[in-house]
């Protein structure tokens, strides 16, 4: 998803033992982002960014409760132009905020144009932002979206009389992935807060058994605008079920298999084998997931070029050339495959290991999303032996949460936010996929998309990468609440810093969020400072 935040990127460590147990799914995720932006200085970093922090209340909920934390934000005074220009406010997800969060990408490349102020808040329990006594099971009951909604609150207040922000400069929220959920969801419960919002990949759907994400991923390695094609996926699923196979054999082929994919420890147990298909699965899911962006060490035509060349070696030859290359680009020295090193990991309460950020998403999926990664469909081309009951096990084993309360908690998130339909007015929800809807022109790269009549994710046409965008908003909800589908792109493309090999989709989705900022701040000159609709 959870998309959007900077990540730490994965380490390399000495020991095969010793290797961290995170999803490969998860360490693509962060070293696509370190890539894309950093976390530390960098030489071209402007001087006019600072790292600030602020005290905010442990549980903003119950004002007789004293405790507190600190939460890290960044700011970017280089483009600012008081007292009526915009603040862009940079929501962070789940994971480190560094300082490029505010001067690449967008919002930070948007501030020229309009002279904004442009800060990033670091989302609590993640990065630097983790209080005191660190992640224990009663102190992670202060970790939630609404929480986190309410630290967005505090701070627009706070940092307003920092830095001396006039009532009529307008407020605009930015995020993508989990943090395009919380951007679309503080427009929607602090509108008087938040004038507008860009939700750039946003799943704002919580849904408990996701099986929709690798309906994705299948049609895409079978789509050739993307580098795909029917042949591709099929070979794929045979190398999947080649591995299953063997891996339900005796002890010596376990061996070989173990040597071939370059799995850390022994395959004997059937725990560690299905911690061995979850990881490989993961691959593939990542490769899909960031295809083309800076950072990801494959795309889909680079995975299917791998799989088809060496069918002559057997299906599984390809998939092992595509473990090399993305264990040698995140620094591991095998594939983890331990069900128990996962498992402590996930219980490692320790402030160290937390800035991972592992042990905290996975307690929001249990407390909040779901959002559980299956393998149903007919066309999907992994293992079944990763289910739904067994992702629900997990958070019993570690959070104590049975999965009746875990349904239950996804539900009511969808009742609290509205799920697809979040009511919020001027929430500009931006996704990568292929058409759907009505495009401008017989050319047009760039979807408008018109109400569909049933579940948005039973309509997909070529060309859809990204798969998170079935948990977005994909029609437009109404005049001030727009729509956005570009073709091709991948998750939360648009937010990464601009290329020179971007697809014209992205360029052109660029320029449309560009288009609609216009319209809602030139509302803002109108409403804001005299009475009027917020």
């Amino acid at each position: 998803m959870a998309p959007a935040a900077l990540l730490l990127a994965p380490l390399l460590l000495a020991s095969l033992r010793d290797v961290s147990a995170g999803s490969l799914l998860s360490r693509l995720r962060d070293h696509v982002r370190e890539a894309q932006a950093g976390l530390g200085r960098s030489p071209g970093e402007p001087s006019s960014v600072t790292e600030g922090w602020l005290w905010q209340p442990l549980d903003p909920f119950n004002s007789s409760d004293g405790r507190s934390f600190r939460q890290r934000y960044w700011v970017n005074v280089g483009h600012w132009r008081p007292p009526r220009a915009p603040v862009f406010l940079h929501i962070g997800g789940e994971g480190s905020l560094g300082p490029s969060s505010v001067w690449k990408g967008h919002p930070g490349t948007l501030a020229a144009s309009w002279g904004a102020l442009v800060i990033s808040l670091e989302h609590r329990f993640y990065g630097q932002s983790i209080p005191p006594r660190g992640l224990d099971g009663a102190q992670l009951r202060f970790l939630s979206s609404r929480h986190a909604l309410a630290d967005v609150a505090s701070a627009r207040l706070r940092l307003s009389g920092i830095y001396n922000i006039s009532a009529s400069s307008p407020w605009i929220a930015f995020g993508g992935s989990y943090a395009g959920s919380l951007a679309a969801w503080a427009r929607l419960k602090y509108p008087h807060l938040i004038w507008a919002a860009v939700a750039s990949s946003a799943p704002v759907q919580a849904q408990l058994d996701f099986s929709g994400y690798n309906w994705v991923v299948s049609r895409s390695l079978a789509d050739p605008q993307v580098g795909g094609s029917p042949k591709c996926q099929r070979a794929m699923a045979q190398a999947f079920s080649e591995l299953d196979d063997r891996l339900s054999e005796g002890g010596e082929t376990r061996a070989v298999v173990q040597a071939e994919v370059r799995a850390c420890g022994s395959l004997e147990a059937p725990e560690d084998q299905a911690e061995l298909l979850e990881q490989l699965e993961g691959l593939v899911e990542g490769v899909v997931q960031y295809d083309q962006q800076a950072g990801a060490p494959l795309d889909v035509r680079g995975l299917c070029h791998l799989v088809l060349a060496n069918q002559s070696r057997g299906p599984l030859s390809g998939l092992q050339d595509a473990i090399q290359l993305v264990l040698q680009t995140l620094g591991l020295p095998c594939l983890p495959s331990s069900k128990a090193a996962a498992l402590a990991e996930l219980k490692d309460t320790n402030p160290q290991a937390a800035s991972l950020g592992y042990r905290q998403w996975f307690y929001q999926t249990c407390t909040e999303f779901g959002y559980y990664i299956t393998c149903k469909d007919p066309s999907c081309p992994f293992s079944r032996r990763k289910t739904l009951s067994d992702q629900l096990q997990l958070c019993a084993q570690v959070f104590g949460l049975s999965p009746t309360s875990v349904a239950q908690a996804v539900n009511w998130t969808n009742t609290y936010y509205g799920g697809w339909s979040p009511g919020a007015t001027r929430v500009f929800f931006v996704n990568g996929k292929g058409w759907v809807g009505v495009p401008r022109g017989p050319h047009s790269q760039v979807s408008f998309t018109c109400p569909l009549s049933v579940f948005p994710f039973l309509f997909f046409f070529p060309g859809d990468i990204d798969p998170w965008h079935v948990l977005s908003v994909l029609q437009a909800l109404g005049p001030s609440e727009p729509a956005m589908l570009m073709r091709g792109t991948s998750h939360c493309s648009d937010m990464a810093p601009p290329q020179p090999s971007d697809p014209p989709s992205l360029y052109l989705g660029r320029q449309r969020i560009v288009q609609q900022l216009k319209i809602w701040l030139q509302e803002a000159k109108v409403n804001l400072g005299s009475p009027g609709d917020q």
